[in-house]
Formats: C-alpha cells, structure tokens, sequence
C-alpha cells in the first residue's frame, strides 16, 4: 500500500468539504489531513472535524479565540489570509471547496508552491482564469461532476480529435414552466435533482450555473467556446459528453452524487472504490436530452458573451451575479431580474471593450466595481 496522501481542505464546513472528510474517513490508509480552513460560520464544526483528524493547523476567519478554546493545542491561524497560508502547505493535493469568488486567492496561493489543486471553486476560473491557467493545466483535476465527466471523457482520444464538448444541465425546477415572471424563493429553491446551497441552487433554477460552467470548460480544457455546448438532461445522470470527429461520442455516467468526483479529484485521479453507488442496471432506464430555450434562460449566452470578449468581464459577470441572487434571496427583486441586472452591469463596465486582468488586485477592483452597479441596479428595480 503506498504512503497517504497529505490533504488540505478549504471550506472544510461547507458541502464539498464536508463530503470529502467521508471519504477520508472511509479510506484512512489513503489520505492524511495537513490543514482545513473555513469560514466563520460554523466554529464548532470546524473544531470537530479538526480534532477527528489530528490536523496540526486550522485557518478561519471567524474568532480565532472562540476556536483555540475549542481545539487547545491545535495551531490557528486567522484572517483574510488564512485560507490562501493554509493553501501554500506543502501536500499533495489542495481541495479548493470554498464558496465565492473569494476562493481565487487560495487557489492562486496554492498553484504558486506547486500543490496539486482539487478544484470546486468555479470562480477561480471564471474571475480569474487567465491567473490560475499560467500557472498549466496539469496541477488542477476539477470537482464540478461536469467537468470531472469531461475529464475522463477526454482520456478516450486527443485534443485534436475533438469536435465539441456537451455539459449536461438538470435544468433546474423551471425547465418545462413556460412563465417565469412570477417565481417564489421557494419555488427556486425547490431543486428537482440535486441538494445544493442557496446560491448554488438559484443559479441552476436560471441555468447561470451552466453558464459559468462553459467559462470553466473554455480554461480547464482550451477549447473555444464555438466548440462547448450546454443541453438540459433532467435525470443528472450523464454528467457531460465529448463528441470526437469520427461521429463517436463518450459519455460519463453516475447517479447525482458529488461523492464520486469528489473521490477521484482528492486521490490524484485514482478510482477509490465505492466511492458512490453505481447505476443500477438491474431496472430500466430512461435518459432525456433536449436543447437549451435561450429566450428563457439567457444567462448562457449572456455567459458565453462574456467569456468571448474575455478581460474582466467574466469576473463582472459572476461577481453581478452574486449581488442579483442575494438580493432575490432577499426579496428586493423577482427571479426574472437576476438576469436583467447582470447583463444591465456588464453593459455598463465592459461592453465591447473588456478590461484587462494582470493580478489578483485586478480582479478585486473589477469584482468591486460590478457590486456597486449591480447593487445601484437592485435599488432601483426592487
């Protein structure tokens, strides 16, 4: 048996976090917990979950005092930095699960001392993809069950033989209601597939989350955006598909369950078995596909807009986005405004003419400017 994998994990209390830690627990020869970070919301847990796994250091930015009394001996470290010093531990491999576009530092952080990245933090690419890719493709295996599909899909041919790339998309609880001026926070909430954080779970009810995903795709996998393609496959079970030129297409497929890309990012792209349970091909199945209504859910060409002309208007995009759905969570605006305001913002910051992004410093500017449209923007629609 070879040596444990020395692990960190950031947002270690959020679903990703907590999930991986299972299997952890699961396969102890495997894996070996050097370091968590997470948030302030959870101290108690943070603390548990340190102590289950003797981790010599913990970062949060919560009450650094609240958690040594909880932890003792344990090294904490807190602040701004903390997830990003937690990061830069040398290990072999950093599972990136926090939440926000406050991951992209940690994952920067990370890259810079050469750790393996286990990426779950979509907007390390969406905000600042042109930073995190100088650093090579090779040190990150991603986490999204779409991108962790195309992953293994592409281990069936070369870069070269690919035609397109096909994300699957539940298509949230909207996909087959025709109007949607008139939408509930709970009827938004209401996922049909999947059990999800409220962002999360909003941006699949207006298919942002697709959106953002093809932004993804375009950096994990250099391939342009005329060759990456979204369709609507209410089962999840078929995660993404890549379509090659001699008319073949390979599928990856698996029951909705985060366990099974989680698993295989963590182990360095080794197959942990029984990660997740596998289909059940005992019973009958029924797999639907169908296209994208793009005058219902315009978050994917607007997204897709937006990487095209690239510069900062992804990190505009997601950062408008964050403001749109808190302030829909918050009843100040209706469902079909969260895509109003964020395509309103990037008209007013980008345009055509996209800004550059150079540093991490960039980002947070670009990121701050789009809050306080997009806020200016909830004002005067709510």
């Amino acid at each position: 048996m070879p040596s444990p994998l020395d692990l960190v994990i950031l947002g270690s209390t959020g679903s990703i976090g907590v999930q991986a830690l299972e299997i952890v627990e699961a396969n102890p020869e495997r894996f070996r917990i050097v370091g968590l970070a997470a948030g302030s919301k959870n101290p108690e847990l943070l603390a548990e979950q340190a102590k289950k796994f003797a981790v010599p250091i913990v970062g949060t930015t919560g009450d650094r005092a609240r958690l040594i009394s909880l932890l003792g001996n344990t090294q904490v470290i807190d602040g701004s930095e903390a997830a990003s010093q937690i990061a830069a531990i040398a290990c072999d491999v950093v599972l990136n699960g926090m939440a926000g576009s406050i991951g992209l530092g940690p994952t920067l952080a990370a890259l810079a001392v050469g750790n393996k990245v286990a990426l779950a933090n979509k907007e390390s690419l969406v905000a600042g993809g042109d930073l995190v890719m100088a650093y090579g493709r090779d040190q990150i295996i991603p986490v999204d069950s779409e991108h962790s599909a195309l992953y293994q899909c592409f281990l069936s041919g070369k870069a070269s033989e690919v035609k397109q790339v096909i994300l699957t998309a539940s298509g949230g609880p909207f996909r087959d209601r025709l109007d949607l001026s008139d939408i509930s926070v709970a009827d938004a909430l209401n996922h049909p597939t999947w059990n999800m954080g409220p962002v999360v779970t909003i941006n699949s009810a207006t298919l942002m989350n697709k959106g953002l995903e093809i932004i993804e795709a375009h950096y994990l996998f250099d391939i342009p955006y005329s060759k990456i393609t979204a369709v609507i496959h209410p089962q999840s079970v078929v995660h993404s598909m890549v379509e090659f030129i001699d008319g073949s297409t390979v599928a990856q497929a698996s029951p909705p369950n985060m366990k099974g890309p989680i698993a295989y990012a963590i182990s360095g792209t080794n197959r942990i078995p029984k990660a997740t349970a596998p289909i059940d091909w005992s019973k009958s199945h029924s797999w639907e596909f169908s296209p994208i209504d793009s005058a219902r859910f315009p978050a994917v060409d607007l997204a897709r807009r937006c990487g095209e002309l690239g510069g900062g208007l992804p990190a505009i995009f997601n950062a408008a986005n964050e403001v749109a759905v808190e302030a829909f969570l918050n009843g100040l605006i209706s469902f079909a405004q969260i895509v109003d305001i964020v395509d309103a913002t990037v008209q007013k910051l980008g345009g055509n003419s996209p800004i550059s992004i150079t540093s991490l410093a960039d980002v947070s500017a670009v990121e701050n400017d789009s809050r306080i449209i997009a806020t200016q923007l909830v004002q005067e629609r709510k």
